[in-house]
């Protein structure tokens, strides 16, 4: 069974962390000086969000976006949440076939170490819900 019941919780968890790193002192502007349009695909739940990493402030959308990403990925909602709590490798993913990506590989592989101060912000966002499924 997937962690996230529905597209709605992929929503809240996955591009929460977004909102909640943008304003974490050192997070936020760490991620917005990547300066890119990020779209991130997810299966089971099906459900995807376009953020903009760059400033004066991250902004999430849910769903479709008719931006153009300068990086598009696409992964199970599982490994999009396995990620952000430091116990997957995306760079693993990519080569196994497990992540789907499209656009500067460069940029990709730049925003995953900006992502590893996020990994606590997640934790502490999902925790409730762990709690629940325990």
């Amino acid at each position: 069974m997937s962690y996230f019941a529905d597209a709605s919780e992929v929503y809240k968890y996955l591009g929460g962390v977004f909102r909640q790193a943008n304003d974490t002192d050192g997070v936020g502007s760490t991620l917005r000086a990547a300066d890119i349009v990020l779209r991130l695909d997810y299966s089971a739940p099906d459900s995807s969000i376009t953020v903009v990493l760059k400033e004066p402030a991250i902004e999430v959308i849910e769903g479709d976006s008719e931006l153009t990403p300068d990086v598009r990925m696409s992964m199970s909602a599982d490994n999009g949440n396995k990620f952000w709590r430091g116990e997957y490798n995306v760079a693993v993913g990519l080569a196994k076939g497990q992540v789907k990506a499209k656009g500067p590989v460069s940029k990709i592989l730049k925003l995953i170490p900006a992502a590893k101060p996020v990994f606590p912000i997640y934790r502490d966002l999902v925790s409730a819900k762990d709690s629940e499924n325990a």
